[in-house]
């Protein structure tokens, strides 16, 4: 046993095998025990010893294989990550070990290793053998399906024919389709004429009954209509094409059909479509289906869709020779179109009820009156033309804007230390600032009040983290010195495993001069992370004075003040970083800052004197940082990005009056930042509890965020534009740096963060702090730049547009369409902006819309309208000055 347990150690896989034979199973047994010490020590060694490591765990892979003596112990065993290599295990070596078990022990370890969701598919060779040699079922998970496709892929060398040939096929073909999310084998191939794809081959079985083909029809349709990612469903449809269903085979899924042309992906439903069409030629769908189909799919945003249905709308009719039923149900259907925002679809819906509308009696001609008064007035013309007056449409104009978001009050530290911990285990690090400050407080009032109790509610929670072994308590250090990991350093500073030294080292370092000022942020943050844990173990603090009230960050100044008066009365100094985020938190306007400052002044002690002197103060923040842009030519190299152009210079003046008492981790604040430096790696991602730090003041932190949000819309970041709603949210001037953050988040490339930027754009318009021009002008700033698309940009308009906003979504359009329609050559997509535009004039009025529209504006859209062309662009200026009464 002493040489298989050195051999391990040394990290020798190969001489496992022959070392293992010589054991009994008393010794194999024994050998186990050590082998399970030896993986805990391997855990927790340094991360420089990477390469003995590997070696080892490899070794502990095979020996334990050999020594286990259950099935489920050996799973876990085999399965382990952290015994994986990035390399498959050697299964080979691994059956070789094994092949002497029951038979019926090695079924119950292959559907064990199959349940397994994290290496079932990568296991799929060695579960593969164990089925072999027991005999017993094939095991279904997803994994091992997964695995199954991907071994039996037809491209490999094997080609289809290892299709046929395999025992299993006909069980796991069908099992293709019922996973949670298909193989990605299955989706990297999909030339339907390619016979060595999996399109092919799967239509070949079906032909050659290997596979039954109703069984593999029936699960490609269902799982068609479940949904699923655009690669998966391009499969799905190139196997369905192969397939070439027969008729019947279409008829019998006529409720599937309908339901993917309503709700399916594009390419899903256009294939819907278009099978519900055939199905419409042979008569087999009835009015009544048919309607209902195209009254979902009229209302989807697919232009082409829209039309495609109305084209198979405008067939049926014509194929019912003008039959009364048909008309009676179909043509009101076709009005839902004369709301739609693409007026050539409104042009549509009109000439296919005019062709229609003697067939129907006065009751249906009275409902399609009332829904043509939807059209817009480049067509209530014909529309009054073909039914006469039209009912009026409502008088005046209602804007719709969200609730003005009210301020949350964070709710009391957990009430016991069981409910701390509870939530400590389930903090998530992205947090947000209320869950995170709430469960900071607690750690530190309970390490103050009940500190044993907390160090063992906290030893049985967190024994999985990564700083909890010992043996790597230097490697522990280093790492927390480097960064707090969120609370994970308080926590690990109750349970010992960091120490005040280090901590107190962290704490008073200052943030590096020449750094970037998202760095400072972060090390403010984290400076009152490695202050509260040192003094968490050193003199414990019976609660945090810089706990925000309101869910944004603000601190009430009489709350802190309370607070103040109790460490004065406990004898307690406050943590110098501690204080000072309190001080940036307050409140500094309105009569209870006034009335506090007055309190403060007689209370007594020195940080009372000083939040008297903030909360008078002339200007005890940052000035809002001057923001501009270069108006060069555009740059077209990697590292001139953010240059010339497209660059955002940002600085924020030194007038800050922040005191010589201030502590190391907020002096950054009195330097001038300057966020477009290029070595800044902050425009990758951003934190939402940054606002916190500062959040009296969004104007600066606007500025500061600049580059990332900048980002999502030049470098096709994600995520980046998630800072604007509680920007939006915060408190402080609502100036040019938050507006040309509003305006890059509106130009992002991905629609997350352009639902980002609506909704921060709609809770300013309802706070009443919304520069629609300002906001309008820095947009064709950024459009004629080519920083922001058109395209990107009409999508995010029109969403916040169809919210109710049509008024304010107006207003800033125009502002911003006036540059736009002066440049030369116009920017590309700008018939869409014009698009959203009119229809926002249709919705809100002339009279309302007037009230926005410049001299400038009118003239450019009357020169644009009045070129001889047939452009969209020139029918959507026209549809714009019509809407404005011109």
């Amino acid at each position: 046993m002493n040489a298989l347990l050195a051999a391990v150690r040394e990290g020798r896989s190969a001489d496992v095998p022959g070392l293992l034979a010589t054991l009994g199973a008393e010794e194999r047994k024994a050998a186990m025990a050590e082998l399970k010490a030896l993986r805990s020590e391997v855990r927790g060694w340094d991360w420089d010893r990477w390469d003995e490591q590997e070696r080892v765990r490899s070794a502990l892979l095979v020996a334990g294989t050999g020594c286990h003596t259950g099935a489920a112990a050996l799973a876990a065993w085999i399965g382990a990550r952290e015994l994986r290599s990035p390399a498959n295990p050697p299964y080979e070596v691994l059956l070789d070990l094994l092949k002497d078990r029951k038979t019926s022990w090695l079924g119950d370890l292959a559907h064990r290793l199959a349940g397994r969701a994290s290496t079932a598919q990568d296991d799929f060779p060695l579960i593969q053998e164990l089925v072999r040699l027991s005999g017993c079922p094939v095991p279904t998970t997803d994994g091992f399906v997964h695995g199954w496709a991907e071994a039996m892929c037809p491209a490999r060398d094997a080609g289809p024919a290892a299709l046929r040939e395999d025992p299993h096929v006909r069980t796991l073909v069908p099992l293709l389709f019922e996973t949670a999310e298909l193989a990605r084998s299955l989706a990297v191939h999909d030339d339907p004429t390619e016979p060595r794809h999996w399109p092919a081959a799967l239509a070949d079985l079906a032909a050659e009954g290997v596979v039954e083909r109703s069984v593999l029809v029936e699960r490609c349709v269902l799982r068609l209509l479940r949904g699923g990612r655009p690669g998966e469903m391009r499969f799905l449809l190139h196997l369905l094409r192969r397939l070439a269903l027969t008729a019947r085979e279409e008829h019998a899924f006529a409720a599937e059909w309908a339901a993917m042309a309503a709700d399916g992906l594009s390419t899903v439903a256009s294939h819907a479509q278009g099978v519900l069409g055939r199905l419409a030629e042979r008569g087999k769908l009835s009015p009544g289906v048919l309607s209902d189909v195209s009254a979902a799919v009229l209302f989807r945003p697919e232009k082409k869709l829209v039309r495609g249905q109305l084209m198979l709308l405008g067939k049926v009719l014509g194929a019912a020779g003008g039959a009364v039923e048909d008309a009676r149900v179909l043509l009101p259907v076709v009005a839902e179109a004369f709301g739609h925002p693409d007026i050539g679809i409104q042009d549509r819906a009109l000439k296919l009820v005019g062709r229609h509308l003697s067939a129907v009696d006065d009751d249906v001609r009275a409902e399609l009156a009332e829904a043509a008064a939807q059209v817009g007035p480049v067509h209530r013309q014909a529309a009054i033309a073909l039914f006469g007056e039209l009912p009026a449409a409502a008088d005046g104009y209602e804007e719709i804007l969200p609730p003005v978001p009210l301020p949350r009050r964070l709710e009391p530290a957990p009430a016991s230390v069981a409910e701390l911990v509870e939530q400590l285990v389930a903090l998530r690090p992205d947090a947000d600032v209320a869950a995170f400050e709430r469960v900071l407080d607690g750690l530190v009032r309970f390490a103050h009040r009940d500190r044993e109790r907390l160090t063992e509610a906290l030893r049985d929670a967190l024994a999985d983290r990564w700083w909890f072994d010992d043996a790597a308590r230097q490697a522990t250090e280093r790492r927390f010195l480097g960064h707090p990991n969120g609370l994970d350093v308080v926590a690990a500073a109750l349970l010992g495993k960091v120490s005040a030294k280090t901590l107190n080292r962290a704490r008073s370092r200052p943030a590096r001069q020449n750094g970037c000022v998202h760095a400072a942020l972060e090390h403010t943050q984290c400076t009152r992370l490695w202050e509260a844990a040192h003094f968490a173990v050193t003199r414990p603090l019976p609660f945090l004075l810089s706990t925000p009230t309101w869910h944004t960050g603000t601190l009430e100044p009489d709350e802190l003040l309370e607070r103040l008066s109790v460490y004065r009365r406990l004898g307690v100094t406050p943590g110098p970083a501690d204080f000072g985020q309190a001080l940036l938190r307050v409140r500094r306007t309105g009569a209870t800052a006034a009335r506090t400052a007055v309190a403060a002044a007689g209370l007594g002690t020195k940080e009372a004197d000083w939040l008297a002197n903030w909360l008078t103060a002339p200007e005890p923040v940052p000035t809002a940082p001057r923001v501009g842009i270069d108006g060069g030519p555009a740059s077209s190299g990697p590292e001139d990005r953010h240059e010339g152009a497209r660059q955002l210079i940002h600085e924020t003046r030194e007038r800050w009056s922040v005191r010589r008492e201030f502590p190391a981790s907020l002096h950054w604040l009195t330097w001038a930042q300057d966020v477009s430096r290029t070595h800044c790696f902050h425009w990758a991602a951003v934190d939402l509890r940054w606002p916190a730090v500062l959040p009296q003041d969004r104007e600066t932190l606007a500025a500061w965020h600049l580059r990332s949000v900048l980002a999502t819309a030049v470098d096709e970041m994600r995520g980046n534009a998630s800072c604007l709603p509680p920007l939006a949210e915060a408190e402080g001037h609502a100036g040019p740096a938050l507006h040309r953050l509003l305006a890059c988040g509106l130009g992002a490339r991905h629609g997350e963060d352009r639902l980002s930027a609506v909704d921060a754009l709609l809770v300013l318009a309802a706070r009443g702090q919304l520069d629609s021009a300002l906001l309008g002008r820095e947009l064709a700033e950024l459009a004629l730049q080519g920083t922001v698309k058109l395209n990107r940009l009409a999508d995010a308009v029109r969403t916040a547009a169809v919210t109710g906003a049509y008024a304010t979504t107006w207003a800033v359009l125009a502002a911003l369409l006036p540059p736009l329609l002066g440049a030369a050559p116009g920017p590309r997509g700008l018939a869409g902006i014009l698009g959203v535009a009119a229809e926002c004039t249709e919705r809100c009025g002339a009279a309302v819309a007037c009230e926005a529209a410049s001299a400038a504006l009118m003239d450019r859209l009357a020169a644009l309208a009045g070129k001889r062309a047939s452009s969209d662009l020139v029918r959507q200026a026209s549809r714009l000055l019509v809407a404005l009464g011109r």
